[in-house]
């Protein structure tokens, strides 16, 4: 009888306790987790943070402005050099944000008001016009962002994104040095042909 009684009211009081007590323990765990990539975002310096959004607003602009230069370009160098800027920095992005989630840093998903106004002017020229004004704008952006990646992996806190802006640079530095290559052809044609009239 006390046996009966026992199982009766014991046992489902230690497996609802048992219950609840793992579940207590599930919400804290996630608790952790979430408190963890929070704490990693509180911890992450204001100049890293800065640093990565720029450079995903950065990265964003040179895809959607690589896309116009597969469209609207004439010179096959230039449409080429376009393509590469959607490959190169569609990979880079995706690093990029990688290492954003894992800081608990939100980044831009649409171009800044700078860029969409680059942008909006490139989108109005076609042929040779616009190849010279989208690599004349490659070389600044490549000059500043090379300048920043190389600050970055040198002065950066947090070891992911000095790793990140170390691994990114020679790619940015091949861009600049392809885009200064490139800049001046587009410019030939126009300089020759006043100098003959």
């Amino acid at each position: 009888m006390i046996a009966k009684l026992v199982r009766g009211t014991v046992l489902p009081l230690i497996l609802t306790t048992g219950f609840s007590l793992g579940t207590v323990v599930a919400a804290s765990a996630q608790t952790r987790t979430s408190s963890s990539s929070a704490s990693s975002a509180s911890s992450l310096s204001a100049s890293d943070r800065q640093f990565i959004k720029k450079a995903a607003e950065g990265g964003l602009a040179e895809v959607q402005l690589g896309q116009l230069a597969t469209e609207k370009a004439s010179s096959p160098e230039v449409k080429q050099f376009g393509q590469r800027m959607v490959d190169d920095h569609t990979k880079a992005n995706d690093q990029l944000k990688q290492v954003a989630s894992q800081k608990g840093v939100t980044v831009p998903d649409k171009l800044s008001a700078r860029d969409e106004a680059t942008k909006a002017r490139l989108e109005k020229l076609s042929g040779k016009s616009f190849d010279r004004a989208y690599m004349k704008d490659m070389v600044t952006d490549h000059t500043k962002d090379v300048s920043e990646f190389r600050m970055e992996s040198k002065n950066a806190k947090d070891p992911d994104v000095k790793n990140f802006a170390s691994q990114t640079l020679p790619t940015l530095e091949d861009h600049l040095k392809q885009a200064k290559d490139i800049a001046p052809k587009t410019t030939t044609t126009k300089a020759s042909s006043a100098g003959s009239q």
